[in-house]
């Protein structure tokens, strides 16, 4: 039987060089035990991951700035599996620009309402910028998503956001997107990948992070499903 689904990866691979949020070097692999070395009959590499938890294409809880708010282990299979939209700004993004009130109606006039229970994804092409850390990274100013857009999302109803920048908000701004959606018990997605290979509408995504209790944020192997 064929699977029903066309899978895009979603998810950035993590190396030494992925940009991170504080410019360090947010991972890398540490080889505890070496083939060499191995004194079994069959040889093994055994590495040891060191990483920041907010690091590559990752998941917020709402711990990470709400306190009380759930943690990684909290989110539930059903928030974390979901339809999705995806919305393109990258004709109009830039370092400076904020998703806009105008952009959620140029979509929804094309496309209808964004569904309850969606995982809205905002693709602004600033992926480009991924293998030149300095860039991506630019001094925190990356596109983002406005507080105004952020609370439609959440008359909308929608599980969480997704966007292929380091944040939703810039630290300029204040963090109202992750006080907004993480205080409404949502979640959001950072750094992103290929959101421009999904269609408008009727796909679905599967944002499944590393599940640590306690976890305010995890990396995560996001998938997405397209019906075939």
């Amino acid at each position: 039987m064929s699977f029903p689904f066309q899978l895009v990866d979603l998810t950035h691979t993590l190396t030494v060089e992925a940009p991170s949020w504080n410019g360090s070097c947010g991972f890398s692999h540490d080889i505890k035990l070496n083939y060499e070395n191995s004194t079994t009959e069959v040889k093994f590499r055994v590495q040891q991951i060191k990483m920041h938890a907010g690091i590559g294409t990752h998941v917020d809880a709402p711990a990470h700035c709400i306190p009380g708010g759930k943690c990684i282990a909290d989110l539930t299979l059903n928030e974390l599996i979901a339809p999705c939209v995806m919305i393109d700004v990258t004709d109009k993004a830039h370092a400076r620009y904020s998703v806009t009130i105008d952009d959620i109606t140029a979509f929804e006039t094309q496309y209808g309402p964004i569904p309850s229970g969606s995982l809205v994804i905002f693709h602004t092409g600033w992926e480009r910028f991924w293998t030149t850390p300095n860039e991506y990274r630019n001094q925190y100013f990356y596109p983002s998503v406005s507080k105004a857009v952020a609370e439609l999302l959440l008359q909308r109803n929608v599980v969480g956001l997704a966007i292929d920048t380091l944040s939703p908000d810039r630290p300029s701004d204040g963090f109202p997107v992750h006080q907004l959606i993480l205080g409404a018990g949502k979640y959001i997605v950072e750094n992103i990948a290929n959101a421009i290979k999904l269609p408008a509408t009727g796909a679905y995504c599967l944002t499944l992070p590393i599940k640590t209790q306690d976890g305010t944020e995890a990396p995560a192997r996001l998938v997405g499903c397209i019906p075939k």
